[in-house]
């Protein structure tokens, strides 16, 4: 025999209320004619959709995964399960900005140096995690400063510079038009392979500074200076990292895009990166690839994370 619930909820269409089963004793009610799709993610936990097709959602086609003991759920989409190297890739990114932010907290980093900033993305990312920080921001293309100093104008504490950053102070020619991929270095005979877009490029005359040279201009107001350097160049990292001299020692971390396949000519490899930068003190806390070769599924980029870890603050 049917309950008064039961009754009752199957009276709800007719005045224009759609009702769906979750679980025994459990519907949702919602006045919108759209269908909706739930999915089950854990012990009294539903992940509930909209589809704005119109067309009901097919549950089987969505699954929650389980992320160990962490208590968090990835929702996959069938479809986008399909494309392994997206859902990767996709997956890599967030996690790398999920451990940046960690780090910076667990570090107390208060100044990050964003050396390769375009438009603001790496700054705009760090906003939405939760550091408050002080940025300061390079980048050295006309065109691409001017979309990073708009994004940066109502920030007080996201200082932005136009220059690049390298071993010596100097001017130099950097390679552009090739959207965020502009590049001091011309690109390798694998490069132009992989990107149609390294054919042409347009060029730009711009000016090079040592980073040890304005790390007191962009570090001034802070008592206890801790800061964190992020690096990407598009194969200019070791230089520099070269430019911070022995001021290197005060960044308790840093980040840089280090190739295992070299897309511009005269880059350094992983191998000679990494241990760079681990002669200098610093170790690898995680490591996330970045792009990858769709038809062999080698990774061709990986973000490299480092700190220093005898600049952890003492428990």
């Amino acid at each position: 025999m049917q309950t008064l619930y039961r009754r009752l909820l199957r009276l709800m269409p007719r005045i224009g209320v759609q009702v769906t089963d979750i679980a025994p004793g459990t519907a949702l009610v919602s006045r919108s004619a759209t269908p909706l799709s739930v999915t089950g993610a854990g012990k009294g936990t539903w992940i509930v959709r909209r589809n704005k097709g119109g067309a009901t959602p097919d549950p089987a086609a969505t699954s929650a995964v389980r992320l160990g003991e962490t208590g968090a759920v990835l929702l996959v989409d069938a479809a986008a399960g399909q494309d392994e190297r997206k859902l990767q890739l996709a997956a890599a990114e967030y996690l790398c900005t999920q451990h940046v932010a960690a780090m910076l907290a667990l570090y107390e980093a208060n100044c990050v140096f964003d050396v390769g900033a375009n438009s603001g993305q790496y700054a705009r990312r760090l906003r939405r995690l939760g550091y408050a920080g002080r940025i300061v921001s390079f980048e050295p293309t006309s065109e691409t400063f001017a979309k990073l100093e708009k994004a940066a104008e109502r920030d007080p504490d996201w200082h932005v510079y136009r220059c690049g950053l390298g071993r010596e102070e100097t001017t130099a020619e950097i390679h552009t038009g090739w959207k965020t991929m502009n590049s001091l270095l011309g690109p390798s005979d694998y490069g132009k392979d992989r990107y149609s877009r390294f054919h042409t490029s347009d060029t730009e005359e711009i000016r090079i500074r040592r980073l040890d040279e304005v790390m007191d201009e962009a570090l001034d107001g802070l008592a206890d200076p801790r800061p964190y350097l992020k690096m990407d160049t598009q194969g200019y990292d070791l230089e520099v990292f070269a430019g911070a001299g022995k001021r290197v020692e005060e960044f308790v971390g840093m980040q840089s895009e280090v190739a295992v396949l070299r897309l511009y000519e005269g880059s350094p490899g992983m191998g000679e990166a990494v241990a760079t930068y681990e002669a200098a003190g610093f170790g690898i806390t995680g490591m996330y690839p970045v792009t990858r070769e769709a038809t062999t599924g080698r990774v061709i980029e990986f973000d490299c994370v480092l700190m220093r870890a005898d600049a952890a603050p003492t428990p």
